[in-house]
């Protein structure tokens, strides 16, 4: 089932994500849920907050990135082709390498994008989908994307990496948003 993206201003997107067990009503459903909305929102990363839960949940699938590009293209980025992989209770245990900037987007803030700066690795400790327990090393722009999900399990988004002046100039945008003052092709939620 196709759920709704909750819009920027909804005070679940700055909740604190609380951890969940293996007996999380209804998670494999969820689970199927949440790749059916990220897909058909033209996402690579869905975060649990995004559906109005604040759990610490998020899926990835950063392959989507690689298609279509050559062999060259392809040696260029250590991550390739990518993952589709299910985060539970994901929790850093470093980030590391240079600061660099890619410009992203997020569901929950359609329609603006700005270039971000974040490390290049980040080591992870998660559950998979049958909380099975991994640490990785992720890289690249597979690293982006985990990072940029995992923000929405901390009540972060990308708009928070932004310098203060910048963040100012996107207020009359953001405010748009958060009244519903925004048109696009998949199911929003706004807040009152």
């Amino acid at each position: 089932m196709i759920l709704p993206i909750v819009a920027y201003g909804a005070p679940v997107l700055r909740a604190m994500a609380k951890d969940i067990s293996a007996d999380y009503a209804d998670l494999p459903k969820l689970i199927e849920d949440m790749w059916e909305t990220m897909y058909a929102s033209n996402g690579v990363g869905l975060a649990a907050p995004q559906i109005n839960r604040a759990i610490r949940l998020f899926v990835v699938d950063s392959t989507q990135i690689f298609e279509g590009m050559d062999a060259s293209e392809l040696a260029e980025h250590p991550d390739a082709p990518g993952i589709k992989r299910v985060f539970i209770n994901a929790h850093i245990e470093k980030l590391d390498g240079e600061l660099w900037s890619y410009n992203e987007g997020c569901l929950s803030i359609p329609k603006i994008r700005e270039d971000v700066w974040r490390e290049e690795t980040v080591l992870l400790r998660y559950c998979d989908e049958n909380f099975v327990e991994k640490t990785e090393l992720f890289e690249g722009i597979t690293a982006r994307v985990i990072l940029h999900e995992y923000d929405h399990i901390d009540g972060k988004l990308f708009i928070d990496h932004l310098k203060p002046l910048k963040r100012k100039l996107l207020k009359g945008k953001l405010d748009d948003i958060s009244k519903g003052k925004i048109r696009v092709d998949y199911k929003m939620m706004f807040s009152k």
